[in-house]
């Protein structure tokens, strides 16, 4: 099976091989995969990372071998920690990065990826850090517009949102709301909750659809619209613009 790493900043993955079609979610720079059927320009993946599975341009990824993606598997959790930053090859050519790009095999401010040195300055994330600092890098998204599939600051969906501040602290989520309400354990009340569960939004057919981040005092950072902080209580989320309930709360989970 042939395998694949990243070498742009944002690649979007589709549900279906064409340009057109609905993007799902996107890969970021350094994040590696398996490459599960290949088409003439469009090559179908899953990610190392959390398993989702989708189409993307075959011009948008380098290939690697088995050995370098099981490497990479083994080796640190290295993730930008910068908003926005680049990193640059031996010919000095700059690679524009967003916060949250992989940084396989990173050491000595150097990374490797299909046998291509980058050099990177910035500030790196590389170990599992409290559960208090996951409010910290919540807020560095905050007012980042919401998208559809998005999982970067220019743009980004309700479970990208959570899953890249759990990046960013070296905890693992799933991609969708539906497969994050599957992690962790649940609470009960609100009032059992700390910074950082995750609260779960299900519509009138009982699916989950949105996901938020707890914060204290009856507050919730999430993306609708824009990444937002809103009151929650235990119909759901207050949207304070609207001054009306948004979305009916279904389960807390405390993931860490």
């Amino acid at each position: 099976m042939p395998y694949g790493i990243c070498h742009l900043s944002i690649v979007p993955v589709r549900i279906q091989p064409d340009d057109t079609s609905e993007m799902v979610s996107q890969v970021l720079f350094g994040e590696h995969f398996e490459v599960l059927e290949k088409r003439k320009n469009w090559s179908r993946i899953r990610l190392a990372y959390d398993g989702y599975e989708g189409w993307i341009d075959a011009k948008q990824f380098q290939e690697i071998d088995e050995m370098t993606y099981h490497t990479f598997e083994k080796s640190g959790r290295a993730v930008c920690a910068e908003l926005l930053d680049f990193v640059s090859d031996d010919q000095g050519q700059l690679h524009t990065i967003s916060m949250g790009a992989s940084l396989p095999g990173y050491r000595q401010k150097k990374l490797v990826i299909a046998g291509k040195t980058f050099h990177y300055e910035g500030t790196v994330f590389n170990k599992k850090l409290p559960k208090s600092e996951l409010i910290k890098n919540g807020y560095t998204y905050l007012n980042t517009p919401y998208l559809w599939g998005g999982r970067s600051p220019f743009g980004i969906d309700c479970s990208g949102f959570t899953q890249m501040v759990y990046k960013l602290c070296g905890y693992k989520l799933l991609r969708d709301a539906a497969q994050q309400a599957t992690q962790g354990k649940s609470l009960s009340f609100i009032e059992e909750s700390e910074p950082g569960d995750l609260a779960f939004f299900d519509n009138q057919e009982g699916i989950i659809t949105h996901v938020g981040m707890i914060m204290k005092d009856h507050y919730i950072i999430h993306a609708h619209g824009q990444v937002r902080i809103d009151r929650i209580d235990h119909s759901g989320i207050f949207n304070t613009d609207l001054n009306r309930h948004t979305h009916r709360l279904r389960v807390i989970k405390k993931i860490i």
